[in-house]
């Protein structure tokens, strides 16, 4: 008995401390933990590789862009991939390529994955793994992190993953994207199949009657996939449609998903209803589903019939999961509209978590319904002015820019940009070429893809010091299209100069400066003006073929609107027109000192 006493305590220790004492892992530090290998962790990745930086990608899936493996749901993008434009400069193909990231490596373009105008979803997937490859971009895959908190003495984030491991790091960067389903609470919600989820199979619609909740392209899209099998379909949201053509805004509706419009309009059965179902109850009533108003209705309320089911098309929103509840890491949520995304500030830092940045389609917040910033084309651009602020601010690497160049090539340089920017063509109203005047030495340099809203902090953003600046930025009229308003009206364009303050599509702006604004004359611009009063301002009209070399109608205000904010003449003449000039007069036009200065 004593023996046996003596073999089942021990027995027993043993099992207590296998069950009790914790294997320990060393902990892994980088200087950059990237949280996500999708199209931005991957983006944000390639500069930092290229700069030489440490940093690692965590990636929760077995390869980069798994998200991808499974939206959109029916296997078509909506980001165009056009492969023609009939121009061989590359800046300017981007401007028409939606899907590619940035790189050195020509092989890296889309128009290589697919001929496709609205590509496949499973192109986007080889091209995101091949990409990571070939660059060879460091990624620890089946990573699954979680317990993000930030150590308040030494200032590093800690973060393990579900194997134990413990990671560290100066500078977190999350590019995990809007992944979450959104779910309101609405009572019966249950009931309710979501996008994530729904067969993507028209057959298994065969003969039913489906309600869509949503009004967005996931809704749409779903619609477009089995209104033709269905006995109809309802697209039910709370506000009306928004179509891109109407608002310029790529999230919006796009023509390639609402053919389901044309079923309601004409009058075959399907329908888009504007409706809150806050005050309503999902019941399932037998093997159908109901929508019960609850108060007096009127007895012909569109809703009124049962349906064999309802599919959830409400969004994604940003997973705060990942992060340890009562560390102080954890990200807030934006307000109202932008409740969905992480609140950020304009450097895309995470508000009261220093050192903590967004990169993707969760950065999106900084220009939410304003500019491309949640797609590929708009964030690919916002990523890389995020690794370059990172690059002034953890590494003091001043934002790159070319050396002095004399002003006598200040139009020409203008007109190039306006011509081939990509960055600033697709991020309008966010990023923007600042033009740092040297009035004394008569030079000029050029800070491309700035974000326009940390112009008052720009030293400490940039490492270039600041006096008289010109701002170039792409902008639509105040007066374009919204919601409700007829995009193709009469008189929706214009060609002439002295009207191209009126312009309605997307235009070069240019704003000058004597003195960088304060910060509260930032704080009082409005959505129309995203900058504050310049001491000049000069709109090139809009143009049919976005092409803005015409010299009457471009070029010369352009001049002329420099000029007279320069006091200088920026007139351009030959080298002979120059030797006579030198010859016959004591002043010389800048771009004639510049040519004699040449030949010297």
């Amino acid at each position: 008995m004593v023996i046996h006493y003596i073999i089942t305590t021990v027995f027993l220790w043993i099992t207590y401390v296998v069950q009790n004492v914790q294997t320990t892992h060393p902990t892994t530090i980088h200087d950059n933990c990237i949280i996500g290998a999708g199209p931005a962790g991957l983006q944000i990745a390639y500069f930092l590789h290229e700069a030489g930086r440490d940093y690692m990608i965590f990636e929760r899936s077995n390869a980069s862009g798994d998200f991808f493996n499974l939206y959109p749901r029916h296997g078509q993008l909506i980001s165009i991939n056009k492969r023609f434009t009939g121009k061989t400069n590359k800046e300017f193909n981007l401007r028409h390529d939606w899907n590619s990231l940035l790189s050195h490596d020509e092989s890296l373009l889309f128009r290589h994955y697919s001929e496709d105008f609205f590509p496949k979803r499973s192109a986007m997937v080889n091209y995101l793994q091949d990409f990571q490859k070939k660059i060879g971009l460091r990624v620890q895959f089946d990573r699954n992190i979680n317990n993000i908190q930030k150590d308040g003495t030494t200032g590093l984030f800690s973060m393990n993953d579900q194997h134990g491991n413990q990671y560290s790091c100066r500078y977190l960067i999350m590019a995990t994207g809007l992944w979450l389903p959104n779910i309101p609470m609405y009572d019966g919600i249950e009931h309710t199949t979501g996008y994530e989820s729904v067969s993507t199979d028209p057959r298994d619609f065969q003969g039913k009657t489906i309600m869509i909740l949503g009004h967005g392209n996931a809704a749409f899209e779903t619609a477009d996939a089995i209104y033709g099998h269905t006995n109809l379909v309802h697209l039910v949201g709370s506000s009306r449609v928004k179509l891109s053509w109407e608002t310029h805004y790529v999230g919006d509706l796009r023509g390639v998903n609402n053919a389901a419009l044309d079923t309601y309009q004409l009058k075959s059965l399907d329908g888009v209803v504007e409706a809150s179902l806050h005050n309503t109850v999902i019941e399932k009533v037998g093997d159908k589903i109901r929508i019960r108003i609850r108060g007096n209705v009127p007895d012909n309320v569109a809703v009124r019939e049962d349906y064999d089911m309802i599919i959830r098309c409400l969004g994604f929103k940003f997973d705060n999961s990942i992060f340890n509840r009562s560390g102080n890491a954890m990200p807030s949520h934006g307000p109202g509209k932008r409740s969905k995304f992480p609140k950020i500030t304009d450097n895309y830092e995470v508000e009261g978590v220093p050192d903590m940045y967004v990169a993707g389609t969760a950065s999106h917040y900084v220009d939410f319904r304003k500019s491309a910033g949640g797609f590929i084309h708009g964030f690919r651009y916002t990523a890389k002015a995020l690794f370059r602020l990172l690059e002034w601010r953890n590494y003091g690497t001043a934002w790159p820019t070319v050396p002095p160049i004399g002003i006598g090539q200040l139009v020409n340089t203008i007109v190039k940009r306006v011509n081939e920017a990509s960055g600033t063509y697709q991020m309008f109203d966010v990023l923007a070429d600042i033009i740092l005047l040297n009035r004394t030495q008569e030079t000029f340099q050029v800070i491309e893809e700035f974000p326009l809203r940390l112009l008052p902090h720009f030293y400490n953003n940039t490492g270039h010091q600041i006096d008289s600046f010109l701002v170039l930025v792409y902008q639509y009229g105040a007066n374009f299209s919204g919601p409700g308003s007829d995009p193709f009206k009469p008189n929706r364009a214009t060609g002439d100069p002295s009207n191209a303050h009126k312009s309605n599509f997307l235009h070069p702006v240019i704003y000058y400066y004597d003195k960088v604004p304060a910060v509260e004359e930032f704080q009082h611009t409005s959505e129309a003006n995203v900058l504050p009063h310049p001491q000049g301002l000069h709109h090139i009209v809009e143009d049919f073929l976005t092409s803005w070399t015409s010299q009457l109608t471009h070029i010369l205000p352009l001049r002329k609107f420099l000029q007279d904010c320069l006091g200088t003449d920026l007139r351009q003449f030959s080298s002979e027109s120059c030797l006579k000039m030198a010859l016959t007069s004591l002043t010389l036009p800048v771009q004639c000192k510049e040519i004699m200065e040449l030949d010297i």
